[in-house]
């Protein structure tokens, strides 16, 4: 969790701008502005470097050893089942390096650009950020704001909207952590269910701190069906533009098809992050049967099929370990070496599959 001077009483001290002109038709990346034509392949959802530790889940008491065991071949296969069990399986930020060569095989296999979605409350390092994008040549664009309320700091929990709004547009306009990297979107906005009033009050900072920069938003819906609608009515009051916000995790929070056809038609990005993770119990919530790729390509396919696709983005919310091609995981590479083909065979052409890569990633990151 990030300290009271993170986020000092001088930095929401910001007169807000009524528009951007520097921001505006740019994105920005932690190296700074660029056109939106230079992103390529784009994976909207992802971390690079980040701590899940607030997300442990002790294992079965018969179990608990092997949370502390070393990731090794024969024990592979719990952690595929139990990643948040292991205790060093959820400290993602202590394999930067291994992060670095799994970047180089994403650009090798044509990607672009990562947006990495770590915020205050899991440990978001701009400066490695930074330098894993000048090493890799790999564009990476840092999230601004807060993780879910159970990593808010009491300051946090205390801030008025107008405070954390204040936060908001200096870790874009300024740079974040005390650093003059600047973020270039707003999220993963974290929330949980049911909703806390720490994660409301962030929300409507982040419609203001949009409204007033015409930046992008990502959001962490809570585990549950009702969740994602819910915050798209706290924004839509809050006056944000839900055009150029994007819903992420619908692929463990909205299984039901003529509920999510309802929700597709609030408008915002439809987001199917989770490409890779295939287990049995989803210990973050063992009500949800998590879904295999085969089904989330079958998902993205029906959404298409009802006139979606230019809502539509895909990802793999790398955060644990176990995701790395170092311990036996898929890698930032699955979705374009393995799932396009995929796609491919389902009947996805390549113009829809270039739209979700490419031309709705880039519509959604460009500044108004």
């Amino acid at each position: 969790m990030q300290p009271l001077s993170d986020h000092s009483a001088d930095q929401t001290r910001v007169v807000l701008p009524k528009k951007m002109p520097g921001l505006s038709g740019k994105v920005q990346t932690v190296q700074g502005l660029i056109d939106p034509s230079q992103l390529g392949r784009t994976l909207p959802h992802e971390h690079l470097a980040m701590s899940f530790a607030c997300c442990y889940s002790p294992p079965a008491p018969e179990q608990e050893e092997r949370s502390e065991m070393p990731i090794a071949m024969n024990n592979m296969h719990w952690l595929q089942q139990n990643p948040y069990s292991h205790r060093g399986n959820l400290l993602l930020n202590e394999e930067t390096e291994v992060v670095k060569e799994e970047l180089l095989h994403f650009k090798k296999a044509g990607g672009g650009t990562i947006v990495e979605n770590t915020t205050t409350g899991i440990c978001r390092d701009v400066k490695t950020l930074r330098r894993l994008s000048q090493e890799t040549g790999v564009h990476v664009i840092s999230g601004a704001g807060f993780y879910v309320g159970a990593t808010h700091s009491p300051e946090t929990q205390n801030m008025t909207v107008e405070n954390l709004t204040g936060i908001l547009v200096n870790e874009i306009l300024l740079g974040a952590d005390g650093t003059d990297i600047k973020c270039g979107v707003i999220g993963e906005i974290g929330c949980s269910w049911p909703i806390t009033e720490s994660e409301k009050k962030v929300l409507r900072a982040t419609a203001e701190a949009q409204t007033q920069l015409g930046c992008p938003v990502i959001i962490h819906p809570g585990r549950e069906v009702d969740s994602p609608f819910q915050i798209i009515r706290i924004l839509q009051e809050a006056g944000a533009d839900i055009s150029k916000t994007v819903m992420s995790h619908l692929d463990r929070s909205i299984l039901d098809r003529n509920k999510l056809m309802e929700f597709a038609r609030l408008g915002s990005y439809l987001e199917y992050d989770l490409f890779g993770t295939e287990f049995l119990n989803y210990a973050l919530n063992p009500a949800i049967d998590m879904p295999c790729d085969n089904e989330r390509i079958h998902r993205i396919r029906c959404l298409v099929d009802e006139g979606y696709e230019d809502k539509l983005l895909i990802s793999h919310d790398i955060h644990t370990k176990n995701r790395l091609t170092k311990y036996g995981g898929h890698g930032y590479s699955h979705i374009l070496t393995n799932i396009v083909p995929k796609m491919n065979q389902r009947g996805l052409s390549q113009c829809v599959i270039d739209k979700i890569l490419v031309e709705n990633p880039k519509r959604w990151l460009t500044f108004k």
